[in-house]
């Protein structure tokens, strides 16, 4: 009878460390798993609503999100001020912004150096790893260019 519950405790917690973290809430508070992510090309952008490049960004990425979110790519926000719960959903309704935006910076997940102004973008391939660090406004076309030249391609 004990072997039989070490068994399944041991397959239980073999499980268990199988999977990823989870990435913490989205700005309505909805957990964001683990399979919006896995085997995607991320496009990871910090912003602020008080950064005007910000602001001139946001519907560029948002037409990126558009256009890709079906075809591997994911535009994921990250607020630079660290807003939480009510602030960050008022900030991402203020600027329009259609993609997910995380709670909860990845910077650790994903081994992203800081911010060192805004905005600013980095590109991390399907197997997690960053491939490009961006630093000032970004159009859909320029991400575009630099998805392609990472080894990204239109399925």
């Amino acid at each position: 009878m004990f072997k039989k519950y070490l068994i399944i405790l041991s397959v239980l917690v073999l499980t268990a460390c199988d999977r990823a973290e989870p990435l913490g809430m989205d700005q309505y508070g909805v957990a964001v798993p683990e399979s919006l992510v896995a085997e995607q090309w991320l496009v990871i952008n910090y912003w602020a609503q008080w950064c005007a490049p910000c602001r001139k960004e946001i519907p560029e990425l948002n037409r990126l999100h558009d256009a890709l979110h079906d075809q591997g790519v994911r535009v994921l926000g990250v607020n630079y001020d660290q807003l939480q719960g009510e602030e960050l959903l008022a900030d991402s309704q203020l600027l329009g912004i259609a993609f997910t935006v995380l709670s909860d910076d990845p910077a650790l997940r994903f081994n992203l150096p800081a911010a060192q102004g805004l905005p600013a973008t980095y590109i991390v391939d399907p197997q997690g790893h960053l491939v490009s660090q961006l630093q000032g406004e970004q159009t859909e076309q320029s991400l575009l260019e630099v998805l392609e030249k990472a080894g990204w391609s239109a399925p």
